[in-house]
């Protein structure tokens, strides 16, 4: 499957792990992670020679061809608020996942949209189930 990884990067990388682990985890899968360049520690390094419109085309690129996004939104950041929102606009199904004590934005817990899944974990352990259950659940509609 061809998933977009959502995380901060301008916003703050304090979560770098965890886009770390769900990357690996979803590449240990079999998954393509489109935009798997969000868990790369050196990104903001490579970034700084690109422009904001190189960033932007890539990413609504690689968007445009995900089956999915999978967002960890513990870090408040504009850009993964686009891309979710672009996300559901595009009728992708969308995993928002987040910390037990992340203070998540009501634009995301208020959004009842069908296509928007949103899950707290308090361990690697429930990350993983977590995800593993949104993607069985993708395929199940894919049949």
């Amino acid at each position: 499957m061809k998933i977009f990884l959502s995380g901060s990067i301008r916003g703050g990388r304090q979560m770098l792990h965890i886009y770390v682990k769900i990357c690996s985890l979803l590449q240990e899968q079999g998954h393509e992670v489109l935009s798997s360049h969000v868990a790369d520690p050196e990104l903001e390094e490579r970034e700084s020679v690109m422009s904001e419109e190189e960033i932007f085309k890539r990413d609504m690129g690689f968007l445009e061809k995900s089956e999915c996004l999978i967002a960890e939104v513990s870090m408040p950041s504009i850009g993964v608020g686009y891309e979710i929102c672009s996300a559901l606009r595009y009728g992708l199904p969308v995993l928002c996942l987040h910390t037990m004590q992340a203070n998540v934005s009501a634009m995301i817990l208020g959004n009842t949209s069908p296509d928007l899944v949103i899950k707290q974990y308090a361990n690697d352990q429930e990350l993983q189930e977590e995800i593993a259950s949104f993607l069985s659940g993708m395929k199940e509609i894919q049949g």
